[in-house]
């Protein structure tokens, strides 16, 4: 046989053997057209006592500590899971040097206001607690999520710090305040008498409302129903030293006055009564809608990308 020939053909054996050890590695680290996300670098991680107090956590490539976004799920505070993080954010996010964290929490009818929201800031607290571990930087986190998960997001980035430096719990030592909010369908206010001023009446009869703050039928307009409503709402926490938000809205328009129940509980009219708050704050709020013809995962992780890298 030619040496030459010889030489080439034991060259190209040789890359395809390498090929087939290089090529799966590589496919693990994108998500598949179907929208796979890539395995978590830690999953399932307990970070309080309930069943469903878990996460996973993917951590961006970097010799230095990372920022962290936190995505919370969204579900009407009945239903949903960590597992509906979008693989096209998660990637985006981990491509920008960002390390992204997704949580579940305790649900409705099980527990009811603020429970959903306290397990969420134990997340947060539990990730500062292990940022060294994990190559965190404890100063650079954001949170994400859709609906009840955007809620909570702005409930937790305008609330004051919920850190209490005497607790005998390491968690709750930490810090909950956040560097930025990046949400989609967001509402700014949990109380129905709000809500039906802003969007109408069948968004304030939201099926969900009732079993987020566990009253009765004969309790939703009692001062201590108002009291629940007004802690709430995020809105009301919002002071002149809270973090930038984004939000993303798909329902624009105006809703009818016989839709059903629950009809506009994701409206723009949230984001846009937020923005009038934040502009007179001067704090940056970006309200986006599918009338813009944006693609919201891309701005997001602009977002994301401007305020944590």
């Amino acid at each position: 046989m030619n040496p030459v020939a010889s030489t080439a053909r034991r060259l190209v054996s040789a890359l395809l053997l390498l090929a087939l050890f290089v090529a799966p590695t590589h496919a693990q680290k994108k998500p598949c057209k179907g929208g796979e996300k890539p395995t978590p670098d830690l999953a399932e991680v307990k970070y309080g006592p309930h069943e469903r107090n878990v996460l996973d956590l993917w951590k961006a490539k970097s010799d230095q500590p990372t920022p962290l976004v936190v995505f919370i799920h969204g579900g009407g505070f009945k239903s949903g899971s960590k597992e509906k993080l979008s693989a096209v954010l998660l990637e985006g996010l981990l491509a920008n040097g960002i390390s992204v964290m997704a949580i579940n929490y305790r649900l409705s009818p099980e527990v009811s206001f603020p429970a959903h929201y306290m397990d969420c800031a134990r997340a947060i607290q539990f990730a500062r607690s292990k940022a060294k571990e994990w190559n965190l930087d404890p100063t650079r986190i954001g949170s994400t999520g859709g609906s009840a998960g955007a809620g909570t997001s702005l409930w937790i980035g305008f609330h004051d710090d919920m850190a209490d430096p005497k607790s005998s719990d390491p968690v709750l030592r930490q810090s909950t305040r956040l560097t930025c909010m990046d949400v989609s369908a967001a509402q700014s206010s949990y109380d129905p008498r709000v809500i039906k001023e802003w969007i109408g009446e069948s968004a304030a009869k939201h099926p969900a409302l009732m079993g987020f703050y566990g009253l009765k039928s004969d309790e939703l307009d009692t001062p201590k129903a108002h009291k629940l409503y007004e802690g709430a709402s995020p809105i009301n926490s919002l002071t002149k030293d809270d973090p930038p938000v984004y939000a993303f809205y798909g329902e624009v328009g105006e809703v009818a006055a016989d839709a059903k129940s629950g009809a506009g509980i994701h409206h723009i009219n949230f984001g846009l009564r937020l923005k009038e708050k934040m502009d007179a704050l001067k704090i940056e709020c970006t309200i986006s809608s599918r009338k813009d013809r944006v693609d919201p995962d891309k701005e997001m992780i602009e977002f994301f990308a401007k305020h944590l890298r």
